[in-house]
């Protein structure tokens, strides 16, 4: 299997360019001899027959099967779907200095599971669809504090799983489903982390707080498992007493046991076991009852008290698409999922087969052509779940499962796309097809490598993040304003974005914006909207059901006080608990004339630009003003965030914000 024909997932790229700093080197000769020996420690190597002396690993004209290279310095293995067994040789494994990234996943793998963790280094590690069996030691992972993504999944794993995985300093994904794990689930409590799954194990107890932002099908199929996500109340839950073996060796009613002492009777052990039931049960309930007052107390000593800086911000609950600049891990086997389904859907429109072409500018592709391409998730948002697919010709598009878009029936689905289609921006993602049926919706995007703006400003600090400068920032910042202006000009709506946040804003190779999920309000039922859309978030919204395009703004406000300060904004949860009130915030600074406090020190020491980006944090606050009457409007908005400049007075983005965007193609952007 040649590297060439492995397609390689971006969660690669970010082990081999974010994770990796390495520098050209010439012993490519050692790491060599460290795969072969690796390589005799296996069985069933025929996948890896290019693995011979006299080669080297990382040839540009021909790399060794399964070896990741980055500047001819190995950076990761994949083999993956190679049939190989045996015993991994770790020892070997450590001569390579700068492996970051692991993958064995569905070979044949067993026995106990490999001292990978002498690998501290590792940042992702992923040995799921083996035969791995037997107990993973609690404090495996207490070395490897750097590991940001884990597949275990469907191996033979028994006992706990182990806790030292909440030592991970900034884990992004943890999957565990189809083993065997048993007791409760460690408190992995970290706002990194957005995908999580231990479900069909045999846990139980109650779900920790800290990943109680997971959906329920993070832990369906362990029936010992409780709590209010999983609708099974945990309270009182107390085991009965065992019945007593009245043929054990040692035990028998009324009798003497062989030291001839005497025991007490199965009905005397019952009371005493009723009683200390009864005791226990009081003793919880008092705990309770305290536990909720002490509570109770806490929220209102901290209602009219500045929130402190929290380091863990929390991250939403619903992660969109791009979360992360890399797809998540291929789901479990099958290892190739497909898109769609059997049943045959309309073909009106224009559409080829099933699948409605409304943009044609990366090429015409049916439904079969989806069906073809393996799958592999990206996220789940409000509004449905997220993949990418690599199509038989090379493109590369995100495919988002929609079932919720149903309000305006056929007819009108079909002419909102076709009039979404028709957007033409530098700053705009515009859709490329979709598919329409009574169950769910499909619409097809372009795929962007590099992520979204979420990702970039609060997951791994790599390079890229550093790259995030004050005049990128405000290029960002520049460029979403200029999207939401054509998006108010070109519809017509109480709403024209109504779902903008920073997992909506993608990033193209200049750090230019991207804006997407936007047009969907009138497609979405008044509930659904409610709970999916971020618009429905501003003040009004909440309070009286209110809905204008000064919603739009509220949100945009939101993204520049995140963008300035560097924190994960609480308003994205929802609910109250997690992330930083950006907006009381930025009100008390700037109330008490410290607004300059509160820049992000990633662009905080560029002190000659202080006055203006002191300058675009009043525009967001003017922009997030409860009130909507006193809000600005999005026309003064844009104008204002227009005159704002880098140092030496020079300006980001073009000076017209109404350039003949009609002419733009989505290859020019």
């Amino acid at each position: 299997m040649a590297v060439a024909s492995v397609s390689l997932r971006p969660n690669l790229i970010i082990a081999v360019v974010f994770f990796a700093v390495v520098v050209p080197r010439s012993d490519s000769l050692p790491e060599a001899e460290a795969l072969r020996n690796f390589k005799k420690s296996l069985d069933n190597t025929e996948a890896l027959g290019n693995w011979i002396p006299n080669s080297f690993p990382c040839n540009d004209s021909e790399p060794w099967d399964g070896v990741l290279c980055y500047r001819s310095v190995i950076t990761g293995l994949r083999l993956e779907d190679m049939g190989l067994s045996g015993r991994i040789d770790i020892d070997a494994l450590l001569q390579l200095k700068d492996l970051r990234y692991i993958s064995f996943e569905r070979n044949s793998f067993s026995g106990s599971f490999p001292e990978f963790n002498r690998i501290g280094f590792l940042k992702s590690l992923s040995m799921s669809g083996n035969r791995f069996s037997g107990e993973i030691p609690v404090d495996y992972f207490k070395k490897m504090g750097n590991l940001k993504k884990l597949w275990l999944n469907d191996n033979n794993f028994t006992g706990p799983i182990p806790s030292s995985l909440t030592l991970l300093s900034a884990p992004i994904e943890l999957h565990l489903e189809n083993n065997h794990f048993s007791g409760n689930i460690p408190n992995i409590d970290k706002p990194t982390l957005v995908i999580f799954n231990v479900s069909n194990n045999k846990l139980e107890g109650g779900i920790p707080s800290g990943l109680s932002k997971f959906d329920k099908s993070s832990f369906a199929g362990n029936s010992g498992l409780c709590g209010e996500k999983l609708g099974k109340s945990c309270d009182m839950i107390i085991e009965q007493p065992k019945p007593i073996d009245t043929q054990h060796e040692n035990i028998g009613p009324n009798h003497e046991n062989n030291n001839g002492k005497e025991i007490h009777s199965n009905s005397d052990q019952f009371s005493v076991w009723k009683i200390a039931v009864i005791v226990a049960a009081g003793v919880v309930i008092v705990l309770l009852l305290v536990f909720a007052v002490v509570r109770s107390r806490r929220k209102e000593d901290n209602f009219a008290t500045l929130p402190k800086e929290n380091k863990e911000e929390k991250y939403e609950e619903a992660v969109e698409v791009q979360v992360a600049p890399a797809p998540i891990k291929k789901e479990a086997a099958p290892s190739t999922r497909k898109l769609g389904s059997s049943r045959k859907g309309s073909s009106r429109g224009g559409g080829f087969g099933d699948l409605v072409m409304v943009n044609t500018e990366k090429g015409v592709f049916g439904l079969p052509d989806l069906m073809k391409a393996s799958a592999e998730v990206l996220g789940n948002g409000g509004l449905g779940s997220s993949y990418k697919a690599v199509m038989a010709n090379g493109v590369a598009v995100v495919v988002k499962r929609m079932r919720e878009l149903k309000a305006l029936g056929r007819d009108g689905f079909d002419a909102e796309m076709t009039k979404l289609g028709r957007l033409k921006h530098w700053n705009i993602l515009t859709p490329l097809a979709y598919h329409y049926r009574n169950e769910e919706n499909l619409v097809v995007f372009e795929y962007v490598p590099k992520g979204s703006l979420l990702y970039l400003l609060h997951g791994d600090r790599g390079p890229s993040h550093s790259e995030l400068d004050w005049p990128a920032r405000l290029k960002i910042v520049q460029g979403i304003a200029e999207g939401l202006n054509y998006l108010h000009k070109e519809l017509f709506s109480d709403l024209p974005h109504g779902n903008l946040k920073s997992s909506n804003i993608l990033l193209g190779p200049s750090y230019e914006p991207l804006l997407m999920d936007y047009g969907y309000n009138s497609m979405a039922s008044p509930s659904i909207a409610t709970q999916a859309l971020f618009g429905y978030k501003a003040p009004e919204a909440i309070q009286c059901g209110q809905v204008s395009p000064k919603c739009d703004v509220y949100c945009l406000g939101i993204i520049i006080l995140e963008i300035l300060t560097g924190k994960f904004p609480s308003q994205y949860m929802g609910n109250g608990q997690g992330g930083f009130d950006v907006v009381q915030w930025i009100g008390t600074a700037i109330s008490e004339g410290r607004e300059s406090e509160l820049l992000d020190p990633e662009i905080g020491g560029s002190k000659s630009s202080i006055s203006e980006m002191v300058r675009l944090l009043h525009v967001g606050a003017a922009c997030t003003e409860s009130n909507p009457e006193k809000r600005l409007d999005m026309m003064e908005a844009i104008r204002r965030i227009k005159s704002i400049k880098v140092m030496g007075g020079q300006q980001v983005l073009p000076s017209s914000l109404d350039s003949n965007v009609n002419s733009i193609s989505i290859q020019d952007r």
